[in-house]
């Protein structure tokens, strides 16, 4: 649905016991799964976020896992904001227009980016991320539900993969029986996931953990706010650090079909770590730290997984704007996984380094 001033904004904002004028209503950042905007109201700001139910089928659960990191954070001092939804004068977290679910929160100053360009900027991002895991480190994780079930569960996904393979519709011709081979042989970081979890906490961790869920200040020189808290629920201290080395360190972006100039940045991979490290500090267990560099190659993995699944499904989860987009995003996140796996010597060295 088209948001406009005609709209209804102003009668959103009144659920939430705000009077603004609206002066303004724009797009705002690069997420696909749900709508932001920006609301310009005469006096001040707000974030308004279309809620996606398709892919986030249990709004409640949500609600419930942010109040239980409310209650614990309450009088705890952070380095950075944890913007959460505002609640409406009925005590709800959502409001409905017509068709459509929303939710309301304080607008943040800062920038948004899509892409780090400096080691600086990775290293303040992970601080920022690991030190958020660190502040939930009192919750007990068993408290908070799965809001996406099997969000970053590997084998899962291999075995949604394997079933795609059997019953796609789609001709297999050569780049898409390469691209199946490849991500079958990665069956031994399934092997290596269930060993994890059998020696590895469960913690509270955000679980997505792209740059642009950050906010810099405009100097760039500090994080003013960690957002996008929907995914926030159990996980291993891997995810989170595995989606930043995904999303960081790649020298190309996840839609990139530039295959050549894909790589790993190992100045920014060095800063990831020193980060993440250094924000936990002795909350990290040897284990964990140990798991850090599978964390990349996972998540590399699984989001190869969950592209070339799709795709063999028939596009039917993530957007596309070309048929073969989601089989191009697969090929994006092998090439790599490939860089992580030849460069573990390299990585190996970092981690001894700042361990």
């Amino acid at each position: 649905m088209k948001i406009t001033i005609e709209g209804g904004i102003g009668q959103l904002l009144k659920d939430y016991g705000q009077g603004e004028v609206v002066t303004g209503v724009e797009r705002y950042g690069s997420g696909h799964i749900h709508k932001t905007y920006l609301i310009k109201g005469d006096n001040q700001r707000y974030i308004l976020q279309s809620f996606n139910q398709q892919v986030f089928p249990y709004p409640d659960r949500i609600a419930g896992n942010l109040q239980l990191v409310k209650e614990h954070l309450e009088d705890r001092s952070l380095d950075f904001m944890l913007p959460l939804p505002m609640v409406t004068g009925s005590g709800q977290l959502f409001t409905v227009h017509e068709s459509g679910c929303y939710r309301l929160f304080p607008y943040v100053s800062g920038e948004c980016i899509d892409k780090v360009w400096t080691p600086e900027q990775a290293y303040l991002a992970a601080q920022a991320f690991g030190g958020f895991i660190k502040a939930c480190s009192g919750i007990n994780a068993g408290q908070l539900e799965e809001v996406i079930e099997g969000f970053h569960d590997l084998p899962l996904r291999f075995r949604q993969f394997e079933t795609a393979v059997q019953k796609t519709q789609n001709p297999l011709g050569e780049e898409v029986n390469e691209l199946i081979k490849f991500y079958k042989k990665q069956e031994i970081l399934v092997r290596k996931y269930g060993q994890l979890e059998k020696v590895l906490p469960v913690r509270v961790t955000h679980n997505d953990t792209k740059i642009s869920n950050v906010i810099f200040d405009n100097s760039f020189e500090k994080i003013n706010a960690v957002i996008d808290l929907d995914t926030v629920m159990p996980g291993y201290v891997f995810y989170d650090f595995g989606d930043l080395v995904r999303t960081v360190t790649c020298t190309e972006e996840e839609a990139s079909v530039d295959w050549d100039r894909m790589d790993v940045d190992l100045e920014k991979y060095k800063a990831l770590l020193e980060g993440f490290i250094n924000s936990l500090g002795d909350e990290l267990t040897a284990e964990e730290k140990e798991s850090l560099p599978f964390g990349g190659e996972m998540m590399a993995c699984i989001m190869g997984l969950r592209f070339l699944t799709d795709y063999l499904n028939g596009n039917i989860y993530y957007p596309v704007n070309y048929s073969d987009q989601n089989l191009h995003r697969a090929k994006n996140q092998a090439l790599l996984l490939q860089a992580l796996q030849r460069k573990r010597k390299e990585i190996s060295v970092l981690m001894d380094r700042i361990s």
